[in-house]
């Protein structure tokens, strides 16, 4: 396993992330693992070498923290993992239990912390962008949470590149932390973020961890709808709302079957090595419900694509409408 720097930062991570909203519990979502299922999958990752872990405290309403910490614990120094997690999305009911603002951040990143079973978090990440909150009291709140300890560093997820350049702004200032990652969506069928967002992060030398790589499992060649034969691919209303895998996507899918076929792997493999080709990505979040998925994910390392190869994938790509962000 080759580690690479997490952006500027001296911070060395994996070159894939282990996604973790599938552990938990299957009382938050049918197709989510529970702890006995969930912790061979992240023993796995760690013998293969994946150092970083990637989760967030609305999954399973905080057991997938709970889960995550206690198998990373029990499997592995401290100092071994890269441990990120999530802030924003409300858990419970009330007016203050979710967003970003001081109160809900200073409460949550105790709650998350105490779940994880660590004093501290090697990675902070606002999940979505909060429109009633000033980005000042957002920034200033994360800002504190590092110099308190509780977190090595900050992170941002999906959301447009002016606000992103705002919240850095912002920090810069007034001498606060800014953030060193962004995780968006990004795979062959949704590319929107080569637009402003990855040129952004490339100029700022911005750690880039993309979510969804395959496409909610899309490109893994997985049906989607009331023909899946997973629960997750019947239930996801997300990759409906987002119309992954529609009409617009075919010929890109039809280009990675082909290259998968000739290249005698499965499709995942390609799908997952061509998100890596593009130098500002640091490491794509995968998550595995079933060993061959991890073994898949691991194997694309060894892919290297060709120009032409690429040329072939991106070519049916067609614009899409802004997705993940809200």
């Amino acid at each position: 396993m080759n580690y690479r720097r997490l952006g500027n930062t001296g911070l060395k991570v994996s070159p894939l992330c282990l996604g973790t909203m599938t552990y938990g519990t299957p009382e938050w979502r049918e197709w989510v693992l529970d702890e006995q299922a969930s912790r061979p999958f992240l023993k796995k990752a760690l013998d293969a070498g994946i150092n970083f872990f990637d989760t967030a405290d609305m999954y399973s309403e905080g057991e997938s923290e709970r889960v995550v910490g206690r198998a990373l614990m029990d499997y592995a120094d401290r100092e071994e993992f890269v441990l990120a997690t999530k802030v924003f999305m409300p858990i419970g009911k009330g007016a203050n239990r979710g967003g970003l603002s001081r109160k809900h951040i200073m409460n949550a990143v105790d709650a998350s912390l105490q779940r994880l079973g660590t004093d501290y978090i090697d990675l902070y990440q606002i999940h979505r962008w909060d429109y009633d909150t000033p980005i000042e009291e957002t920034m200033e709140a994360l800002h504190d949470v590092v110099k308190a300890g509780k977190a090595r560093y900050i992170g941002a997820s999906s959301m447009f590149a002016w606000q992103f350049c705002k919240a850095q702004h912002v920090a810069e200032i007034n001498g606060w932390t800014r953030f060193v990652s962004m995780q968006p969506m990004y795979n062959l069928i949704y590319r929107e973020e080569e637009r402003e967002m990855l040129p952004l992060c490339r100029d700022q030398g911005i750690g880039v961890i993309p979510w969804s790589p395959l496409a909610r499992g899309v490109l893994a060649g997985k049906a989607q709808g009331q023909g899946a034969k997973t629960t997750r691919g019947r239930s996801d209303e997300n990759t409906r709302k987002w119309h992954l895998g529609s009409d617009i996507d075919q010929p890109v899918i039809a280009a990675l079957e082909e290259i998968a076929e000739e290249r005698g792997v499965p499709m995942a493999q390609v799908a997952l090595a061509w998100v890596a080709s593009n130098p500002v990505i640091t490491a794509p979040i995968v998550g595995v419900s079933k060993e061959k998925q991890l073994d898949d994910a691991v194997a694309s390392l060894d892919i290297e694509l060709t120009v032409e190869e690429k040329q072939r994938l991106e070519a049916g790509y067609v614009p899409h409408e802004i997705a993940g962000h809200a």
